[in-house]
């Protein structure tokens, strides 16, 4: 019986340790009514279980920035590539293996391998089908700040998407180009509104003629509001700031005591399950090869976003201070 005890005693000090390993942490960006049965399916397929801290990914990659490589996290799930690139930058994410990163396109991945996208949100211009005719709309970006656009336009400067956008933009063509567009739609008084939501809303009561948006918000209101809405999503041609494809991503922190745990993660995000619920829960486009978009979207290839690393979208305090500059915030 003595000697079983140093045996029992090992055993004892062990077992919390081994329930700990079973265990992922994860910072979430992602909202948790869109996620939540992702990370389930995940926990049913590997009976690894999760333990998710959610909230808005600019905070979560400051709390992130904040511990360092004392974070709990194992797992960082972001809204945004710009956060992503963020988290990286400081040096907290550990590369991720390469048969994970070529399941996507390289425009949608860290060129340094430490984070990849999920799923894709392209920048568009939603119309009023009664009110304006395709054809007369720009095919650029630029073109809105012609005059006659004066009072026809939505915006949502204090939304995260068209922030990035700027963001782009500023990278593109410079901060001196970048303010001389927020001016000119400035002199052409957009209305502003809270969210992409709510432009479409507003299309839908032909209260303004246009309105800059990320595609997908027009697929949840028809599915919500009937076929039948007046309104209708315009890429801009390829290559444009205004084609802008912005990807929610995954990385893995370096401080991880799981990281075999988490890149199973990873690998599961990236699987057709996963990236399917995706597609067809929000109309976002999966980014994973050989799983198809939502039936009513153009395909990916021939959205044109522009070549970019997306990395480099982290640059929000730049962005914010031209807003406030221009009079936009």
């Amino acid at each position: 019986m003595t000697r079983l005890l140093p045996t029992l005693l090992l055993s004892l000090l062990l077992a919390p340790t081994a329930r700990a390993a079973e265990t992922l942490t994860i910072y979430s960006g992602r909202n948790e009514r869109l996620v939540a049965p992702v990370y389930k399916a995940f926990t049913e397929k590997t009976g690894i279980q999760v333990k998710v801290r959610y909230g808005e990914t600019p905070q979560i990659a400051a709390t992130l920035l904040e511990e360092g490589a004392k974070s709990p996290a194992d797992v960082f799930v972001a809204q945004d590539a710009g956060a992503l690139g963020a988290v990286a930058r400081a040096g907290l994410l550990q590369p991720l293996p390469k048969e994970l990163l070529e399941k996507v396109d390289g425009r949608f991945r860290s060129p340094e391998g430490m984070w990849v996208g999920l799923s894709g949100r392209a920048r568009v211009v939603a119309y009023n089908t009664k009110k304006v005719k395709v054809e007369a709309l720009p095919t650029s970006i630029q073109g809105f700040t012609d005059p006659a656009w004066k009072g026809r336009v939505g915006w949502a400067p204090t939304n995260g998407s068209f922030q990035a956008f700027v963001t782009a933009l500023r990278l593109m063509k410079g901060d001196a180009a970048a303010k001389q567009w927020l001016e000119g739609m400035k002199a052409n008084a957009p209305r502003t509104y809270k969210n992409n939501a709510a432009i479409i809303e507003a299309l839908a009561r032909g209260e303004i003629d246009v309105g800059f948006v990320n595609h997908y918000y027009l697929y949840a209101a028809k599915k919500d509001k009937g076929e039948e809405l007046p309104v209708a999503n315009h890429f801009l041609a390829p290559g444009d700031a205004g084609t802008l494809v912005n990807v929610a991503g995954v990385g893995v922190l370096k401080s991880s005591k799981q990281a075999e745990a988490a890149r199973k993660l990873v690998a599961f995000l990236l699987e057709q399950q996963a990236q399917q619920h995706f597609a067809k829960e929000t109309y976002e486009y999966p980014l994973a090869a050989g799983v198809e978009a939502a039936p009513a979207l153009p395909a990916l290839s021939k959205v044109g976003s522009p070549e970019l690393d997306l990395s480099k979208l982290e640059d929000l305090k730049g962005t914010l201070k031209l807003l406030q500059e221009t009079g936009v915030l």
